[in-house]
């Protein structure tokens, strides 16, 4: 097949088809030509004439669109495999990036068809069985990672962990470079942490969960789910970039009964550069239909960067807007797919917390780090701070006021100026 071959402007996308929305970047060519090269690479053609089946040609995608640089593309969904991540990523977000006919090239959306859809386990809990199991039912939920990330024993692990839980946290989660480095073993840190997580529970009256970091080769992986589930976690933590989907779905068709949080460490190396690599909101796609329950989507706020994603080339002041796109795009409804509880943390004190719930809603999951830790008065406080922000978020009250006779907050707002 031609390049030509892959140019439908005319043609109408079917309910069988996967549409995948790309900002192209030519180089040394049309527009028209590249966005031809990019259909032809991620599905049945090649850089040049061989003497291929006729009935092969049936499957080409489709360039059906072309908008500025914005070119839309169809692929048949006999193309892929159904149920195999993978395979899906190979061939849309596969060798495309590398040809010399684009300058740049990204991948902006994806739009998965029913059939692709139902091959996938999805979450197993999503939103709704997550605020069952904590019982939590319409607030966000607030949660810290122990820090510093890396260096502490376990045992000042767990007395960080069991502060910020009897201060207010309903979660605590490992970094996401914690493993099980000599000086913090996983199994020892799994057991004393569970320990004080029940121990808060017993004093405060709430669930608490504890998100482990199980993160390894995909063998030693599932032993490390395993091992938390018969200690009677909650939670598992996996980095899903670096584990792989492949790691991700072997871990999901393992069947835990596992609240599963997903951190997306090393996303940015492919999701922040606005005119190349693929964005979040693609990678969400993936790591829902594979199956995580709770997904880190940024802040708009704090220390981290916000993704430039579907509505970045509309306007270059979006972050909030991009962020609240990544959140609402694990809720979108999939049919039987559960939807994901999006996590926002990243350089977040308790002075954030309204700007949160009101560009994010009350789905979601607040996570401080620093910014209960790195209370004035340590970390019980930090955690009661995090606590009375979002009690006077949820009562509509401005927390300078609730700050007047709550001295934790009082001390987190006059500490970080907000």
């Amino acid at each position: 097949m031609k390049p030509t071959d892959f140019i439908k402007l005319k043609y109408k996308p079917t309910s069988n088809d996967l549409v995948c929305l790309f900002r192209v970047e030519p180089n040394k060519m049309t527009l028209k030509e590249a966005a031809a090269n990019v259909a032809l690479e991620s599905s049945v053609g090649t850089w040049t004439d061989v003497h291929e089946k006729k009935y092969v040609h049936k499957l080409g995608a489709k360039v059906f669109s072309i908008n500025k640089k914005m070119v839309k593309i169809a692929y048949p969904s006999e193309l892929f495999e159904l149920g195999n991540a993978p395979n899906i990523l190979s061939s849309i977000a596969g060798n495309i990036f590398g040809m010399s006919c684009v300058k740049n090239l990204r991948l902006v959306d994806i739009q998965f068809p029913q059939k692709l859809l139902r091959s996938f386990k999805g979450p197993k809990y999503g939103i709704q069985g997550v605020r069952k199991i904590m019982k939590v039912k319409n607030r966000p939920m607030i949660g810290t990672i122990v820090k510093p990330k890396l260096g502490l024993n376990t045992k000042d692990h767990t007395e960080s962990a069991y502060q910020a839980w009897a201060g207010g946290c309903d979660i605590v989660k490992d970094d996401e470079n914690l493993s099980s480095q000599k000086f913090n073993k996983f199994e020892k840190r799994l057991v004393t942490c569970l320990e004080a997580a029940d121990k808060a529970k017993q004093q405060t009256g709430e669930e608490k969960g504890y998100m482990i970091n199980v993160t390894d080769e995909t063998k030693e992986m599932i032993k490390r789910a395993q091992l938390a589930e018969d200690h009677g976690s909650k939670y598992i933590m996996i980095d899903i970039v670096t584990a792989g989907f492949s790691a991700l779905q072997t871990l999901r068709e393992a069947d835990f009964k596992l609240i599963l949080h997903a951190h997306r460490a090393m996303h940015a190396a492919f999701t922040r550069n606005e005119h190349h690599g693929i964005s979040m909101v693609c990678l969400s796609d993936f790591a829902r239909l594979i199956g995580v329950d709770q997904l880190h989507i940024g802040t708009a706020i704090g220390k981290m960067q916000g993704d430039l994603e579907l509505v970045s080339h509309l306007d270059d002041n979006m972050e909030r807007k991009i962020v609240k796109a990544n959140k609402d795009r694990l809720a979108q409804n999939w049919g039987k797919v559960k939807t994901v509880f999006p996590v926002s943390s990243g350089g977040l004190h308790p002075g954030h917390v309204p700007f949160l719930v009101k560009h994010l809603g009350n789905d979601l999951i607040i996570q401080m780090g620093g910014g209960i830790h790195g209370h004035p008065n340590g970390t019980l406080r930090g955690a009661i701070a995090a606590r009375q922000a979002l009690e006077a978020t949820m009562k509509k009250i401005p927390l300078k006021t609730y700050a007047k006779n709550h001295i934790e907050l009082r001390d987190a707002l006059n500490y970080w100026k907000k």
